[in-house]
């Protein structure tokens, strides 16, 4: 969903979370993610390992972006685009190679 419509109120499906849509919402779900609330203390970055290893392929590290923006958002945070945690993943995966 777009950043801007989401009502933390009515977060009761994965789609109800900022940047989430249907393919990332299955995404979430072969990670074992199926409700929001799941999402709590959960790390982006094991969530995107455990993806790819589940999938069998690499995925886009904007990925990792849209799994920032959600957990931080079930944490508390204001819901925010994707694009909004670029800097932080490029910086914590500097010499990474992603």
């Amino acid at each position: 969903m777009n950043p801007s419509k989401v009502d933390r109120k009515r977060v009761s499906v994965l789609t109800d979370l900022p940047n989430v849509g249907p393919a990332c919402a299955q995404d979430l779900r072969r990670i074992g993610i199926d409700v929001p609330a799941k999402l709590r203390g959960r790390d982006a970055y094991d969530m995107y390992t455990l993806l790819c290893v589940q999938t069998g392929q690499i995925h886009d590290p904007c990925v990792i972006d849209v799994f920032l923006s959600i957990t931080r958002f079930v944490e508390g945070a204001p819901a925010q685009p994707w694009w909004a945690f670029t800097a932080e993943r490029k910086r914590a995966l500097e010499g990474v190679g992603a």
